[in-house]
């Protein structure tokens, strides 16, 4: 069954969703440069968390095809992690003005209630929820109860949101404090089942039946900080160093392309893994001057971003568009083959917006070349209502008009991080966060 974009957008209307300030920007208009070009960026990819967002419950969709390519029943999907990435990015708008503080609070408070109200699961949220009906939406067989990862990505938002509003009005300390007790409720010790790892998922029909426990590096690591960091059902130290940190064996001298991984990526021996592991955890962790006994983090996710630069410099396979100041970051997306997630050794010439975007603290010089060079060459191709569609191929004239709440979300947080810091700062400044890293070792300018 196919669904018209009329009809995600006459739902949108029919509930009453508050348009943002901007209008869509014109393909045909010439490129934006400096602060312009990065705030138009950041603005029409907030889109995608306001106008876009699911209405009764406010919350991000899992996806959004423009192209009308998914079934009916798809559209009402809302997605925790990106849920959580939406709310930081609700931050950055109303602090840049793209919405009013108004328009935000109207929104933060119906996420808030919604969260309230839905299942949890020892304090964790599912993957995935029916936003119209309020009801989990299962993710696999075993997998349709707590996700303690995508419960982490909400969490960051969260804390965030939570320091933004706890000095306001009124009505902001009112969510501030819903805030705080949403974050409260999260379990993570339940989620070591006994054992000094933590583990993904729990179902109420399969228990810990997906055994997956989730070991180093991947995009996973905040769920251990904000484990340690609970003041009220926190995780011992040893969960994190021998569950994540594998005891130490985390540690490697690999070298991609003679460039430090600084830390064994959770992937095939002498490969590297997709981008985002150095997003999602880093949209409120930052890694400027964060060091543990394992890693000094600031070059591990730089080293991992220039890995990508350079593959994308070497361009083995002869892809069309590829470089460092053309298309170049792999992560996971839509593909000519399917979803799946993509790095250095794992091509099929597929370019995620997302990768270099949000990598912009990284590698600054790179993502903003990267971003003209879409804008001058590509615009009509791979820009919309959206901000720029989840992925695309030169190399097969491929260009879907296809979203993803998880791909879109770290585009608008990693663009203020390297503007204003601003989300890393309010994440970085909880007094939970700066105890929690200090229980487990680590290192911050922000550690007081």
């Amino acid at each position: 069954m196919r669904i018209n974009l009329f009809l995600v957008l006459a739902a949108t209307s029919l509930f009453g969703c508050s348009q943002t300030k901007t209008n869509n920007s014109n393909p045909e208009a010439s490129t934006p440069q400096g602060d312009s070009l990065l705030t138009e960026i950041q603005q029409q990819t907030f889109k995608y968390f306001y106008e876009g967002a699911e209405p009764k419950s406010g919350l991000a969709r899992e996806r959004i095809h423009m192209d009308g390519e998914y079934p009916l029943n798809d559209q009402n999907v809302v997605t925790i992690g990106g849920s959580g990435f939406g709310l930081m990015g609700t931050v950055v708008a109303m602090e840049r003005g793209f919405i009013t503080k108004e328009q935000g609070e109207v929104q933060l408070d119906k996420v808030m209630k919604f969260l309230a109200a839905v299942p949890r699961f020892h304090g964790a949220w599912a993957h995935w929820y029916n936003g119209d009906l309020g009801t989990v939406k299962e993710f696999s067989d075993k997998d349709n109860g707590g996700d303690i990862v995508e419960t982490a990505f909400l969490a960051q938002g969260l804390i965030t949101v939570r320091e933004y509003f706890k000095e306001g009005n009124d009505t902001q300390k009112s969510i501030a404090a819903k805030a705080d007790s949403l974050w409260k409720g999260i379990d993570w010790n339940f989620y070591t089942n006994n054992k000094n790892v933590m583990y993904w998922h729990w179902s109420p029909n399969h228990a810990f039946g997906m055994n997956h426990a989730i070991q180093g590096f991947d995009e996973c690591l905040i769920a251990y900080v904000l484990g340690a960091s609970s003041t009220t059902h926190g995780i011992k130290p040893e969960v994190y160093h021998e569950g994540w940190a594998r005891s130490g064996a985390i540690k490697t001298s690999l070298t991609k392309y003679n460039i430090p991984t600084v830390l064994k990526h959770n992937a095939q021996e002498g490969e590297v893994g997709p981008l985002f592991w150095s997003h999602y955890s880093f949209l409120g962790l930052n890694p400027k001057g964060l060091t543990d006994q394992y890693a000094n983090y600031w070059d591990l996710v730089v080293n991992h971003t220039k890995i990508n630069i350079e593959y994308a410099k070497l361009n083995p396979l002869n892809y069309k568009g590829y470089g460092a100041d053309k298309g170049w970051g792999w992560t996971a997306s839509y593909s000519v083959k399917g979803y799946d997630a993509h790095h250095p050794d794992n091509d099929p010439g597929v370019i995620s917006p997302t990768a270099a975007l949000s990598s912009i603290p990284y590698a600054p010089t790179e993502s903003i070349a990267f971003a003209n060079y879409l804008f001058k060459n590509l615009k009509k191709q791979v820009w919309g209502t959206y901000g720029f569609y989840d992925a695309y191929s030169e190399t097969e004239n491929w260009y879907p008009e296809r979203y993803l709440a998880i791909d879109q979300g770290p585009i608008v947080v990693m663009i203020e991080n390297y503007r204003s810091s601003l989300i890393w700062d309010l994440f970085m400044q909880a007094p939970e966060i700066q105890e929690g890293l200090k229980k487990l070792g680590f290192s911050s300018p922000y550690l007081k």
